[in-house]
């Protein structure tokens, strides 16, 4: 009996040893591949082969090379050559009624309209699931923020990126109007002051969710009904309750370009380029923030077309401003910061300046956790004292849960692969 049990001890005492030992193998391989990560960072070469196809702010610049300089990306030989496309010049007026300058505070963002229960998603087919289109409109003093904007979006993202930028100068005399973004089927439409937080990708996925109608999305303006703008200050028709905001709007150009839109003019149905500028002659002296009224006084005519992105998709300061209302960001951080009123750019809202100039220092070939995750953790410290500032990680969880994703991509999936090899 005496041996029996000194056998079983000595088999419990050798199974703990083995298993310990497994336990501190793999410490120690995690270890080494954190150690790795720290030291090499992303420097290697980067997953993410991005096609870039800019349009110019000036007449035969390479914005392409203007954007890579600027920020002193991955040298060249990094990427694939024959993945990047030519550049398209591509420009048009400014936006109706909008001035490149601060948006005044008395503008309140406030909506909460919620996608209606009966629109059921149907799958969409796109036209080139490897590509994503995405514009935005750069004029007066943007450029900088057009840069930083464009700089978020190649973060982050896996598949292939078109830009294009509409510039205020007139278009060149071999362009007509009629052919700009004729071949496109989708596109996703920022303003110059949004910053992406987590891979364009995802937001282009929404495509898949519009049912058989529903042909663009946008956020509400607010989650707040009572305290909106256009619910207090409208003179014109605007969507749902209180309305939308037109700073990340996703499109389906194929569709809008085959819809006979419901309108205020006539009874009949109007194309979209049959009725826009109409439309502006009969509301144009109660339009305040330019193409964004005009948005809403279309989608209240036609509510069945506009899908309804969730709040933390269009972040602005007016949702923490007044006190955290956006229960979305809360629960899965900002995927899409929009820094409007001019946040970037002064001392208002530190937390929301703090996240742009962190994405604007930070260097490609830098480690990501070091040059930008810890940095911004040390700069929010300061703006604690802010009603933003008190709710810091609705501003980190999702860009930190984004720089998990590309660490696991770009090193532990990348060395894993060469160990098998």
């Amino acid at each position: 009996r005496r041996r029996r049990r000194r056998l079983r001890g000595a088999e419990a005492a050798w199974r703990a040893m083995k298993l310990y030992c497994k336990v501190v193998a793999l410490a120690l391989c995690l270890g080494i591949l954190l150690l790795l990560y720290l030291f090499v960072g992303n420097a290697d070469e980067p997953p993410l082969k991005v096609a870039l196809a800019l349009a110019s702010s000036r007449p035969g610049a390479d914005v392409a090379s203007a954007l890579r300089a600027h920020f002193r990306p991955v040298p060249p030989a990094a990427a694939e050559p024959e993945e990047e496309e030519a550049a398209q010049v591509s420009r048009r007026e400014p936006r109706l009624h909008k001035k490149p300058g601060k948006r005044s505070a008395a503008r309140g963002k406030f909506a909460s309209v919620r996608r209606p229960k009966d629109q059921k998603p149907s799958t969409v087919e796109l036209s080139s699931p490897q590509c994503m289109h995405l514009a935005v409109v750069a004029c007066g003093d943007r450029l900088e923020e057009t840069l930083i904007m464009l700089k978020s979006a190649v973060l982050f993202s896996n598949r292939k990126l078109k830009f294009h930028i509409f510039a205020e100068d007139s278009l060149k005399p071999e362009f007509e109007r009629k052919m700009i973004l004729k071949d496109v089927d989708s596109l996703l439409y920022v303003d110059t002051d949004v910053l992406f937080l987590r891979p364009i990708d995802d937001i282009w996925d929404f495509l898949r969710e519009f049912n058989a109608t529903q042909l663009a999305a946008m956020a509400p303006e607010h989650e707040i009904p009572k305290i909106g703008w256009y619910s207090r200050f409208a003179r014109h028709p605007y969507y749902g309750t209180t309305g939308v905001n037109s700073g990340v709007m996703l499109m389906n150009l194929t569709r809008i370009r085959n819809t006979q839109f419901k309108n205020s003019m006539i009874p009949t149905g109007l194309t979209w380029e049959e009725m826009l500028y109409p439309l502006y002659q009969k509301y144009k002296n109660y339009i305040t923030w330019g193409d964004q009224d005009l948005l809403n006084i279309i989608f209240s005519f036609n509510p069945e077309c506009l899908y309804l992105f969730p709040c933390q998709w269009n972040y602005r300061p007016d949702h923490c401003m007044y006190g955290s209302n956006c229960k979305g960001a809360e629960e899965e951080g900002i995927s899409i910061l929009h820094g409007n009123r001019g946040v970037y750019h002064d001392d208002k809202q530190p937390t929301f300046k703090a996240l742009y100039e962190v994405i604007r220092d930070f260097s490609f070939e830098d480690n990501l956790f070091q040059s930008m995750y810890y940095p911004l953790q040390s700069k929010f410290l300061d703006t604690v004292h802010t009603l933003c500032g008190r709710i810091p990680q609705v501003f980190l969880k999702q860009i930190e849960r984004t720089m998990k994703k590309l660490y696991e991509n770009r090193v532990v999936v990348h060395i894993g692969a060469n160990i098998r090899l």
